[in-house]
């Protein structure tokens, strides 16, 4: 189990970031497994699959280094620059970090995250950091930007949901909420990030950043070169991952049957949900989601357990099968 000790100073210091970067580094890593977390990615793997794995094959060695840069137990540290954190970067300014590393750096990096030494042609190719810079640039100019307002949108809904979270009920809430199953906080100033075996790391002195992002995927990475300005970053999924921006259609059975607000909440249900999380998605209000969950609790429609801190709302078999009779109507 991954765990940082985070102090009083940086919890007080701490702050949600937008980083058009780390959208961007996230979305490589859904075209790099081709597999999608939700509907949503779907669709956009769908239409952008096949000109990344087109561009791959015309520049084999960039399919080598994201192979060996993205690994299962840890992505390459150039991958994943930490975030400045004194206001939003533009992806430009982002990228430029990525640029900007050393070839040995970037070496060194590599054998973390393969796990032993970096294999050829990769060990002796030029300028690894500005190949994957220019690798992010195309992922960023033909697959995020293009939708980059509603991403940053949807973003930005997740933020507004997580900090009138920890407004409410602190930092401990707000951190077991971030990737349930996964950040966990242990008390005594311990908060668990990973569920691996790496020792632990002190943020004590240290500003706390978190990063959500669209696609389903996360990681967490720390810049603490400068002392006294030490950065550590929990990249997370947000709730409000690429559905469309006025939410699941509702059949209109099913809304007269509800309610459309009602019934928009429970369509979201498939995957289990936080209130905060139904919060940024629908962009209803904390009340009116409470109220409309209590009600499809008490017709036995969804269901709600527990993930650590976090309380999740998901369909029963009978929410199940009234949503999915209601889709296949016709």
């Amino acid at each position: 189990m991954g765990w940082w000790r985070i102090g009083a100073d940086a919890l007080a210091g701490g702050r949600f970031v937008v980083s058009p970067l780390a959208e961007t580094v996230a979305a490589l890593k859904a075209l790099h497994t081709g597999r999608a977390g939700h509907p949503g990615e779907r669709r956009w793997l769908a239409e952008h699959l096949p000109a990344y794995r087109a561009r791959l094959a015309a520049e084999p060695l960039d399919g080598l280094l994201v192979r060996a840069a993205i690994s299962p137990t840890w992505n390459a540290d150039f991958l994943t620059p930490t975030p400045l954190g004194e206001g939003e970067r533009s992806f430009e300014e982002e990228v430029a970090v990525v640029r900007a590393t050393g070839q040995s750096a970037a070496l060194a990096d590599l054998a973390v995250s393969v796990g032993g030494p970096v294999p050829e042609p990769l060990a002796s190719a030029r300028d690894l950091p500005g190949r994957l810079a220019e690798l992010l640039t195309w992922v960023w100019r033909e697959t995020v930007l293009p939708e980059w307002p509603r991403r940053r949108r949807v973003l930005e809904a997740d933020v507004a949901a997580r900090t009138a979270r920890l407004a409410r009920d602190g930092w401990a809430a707000a951190l077991d909420e971030l990737c349930p199953g996964r950040t966990r906080w242990l008390g005594n100033g311990r908060l668990q990030v990973n569920a691996r075996d790496y020792p632990p790391r002190s943020v004590e002195g240290g500003r706390l950043l978190l990063v959500p992002v669209t696609p389903v995927t996360g990681w967490v990475s720390w810049d603490a070169e400068r002392p006294g300005e030490e950065r550590y970053a929990i990249v997370y999924a947000c709730a409000g991952v690429l559905a469309d921006g006025t939410g699941p259609a509702v059949p209109e059975a099913l809304g007269a049957l509800l309610g459309t607000a009602r019934a928009g909440v429970l369509l979201r249900l498939e995957a289990p949900l936080s209130t905060s999380q139904l919060v940024a998605l629908t962009g209803q209000g904390l009340g009116s989601v409470g109220r409309h969950l209590k009600v499809l609790r008490d017709a036995g429609l969804v269901r709600r357990r527990r993930a650590g801190r976090s309380v999740l709302y998901d369909w029963t078999e009978a929410g199940a099968v009234l949503v999915r009779a209601q889709r296949a109507a016709p």
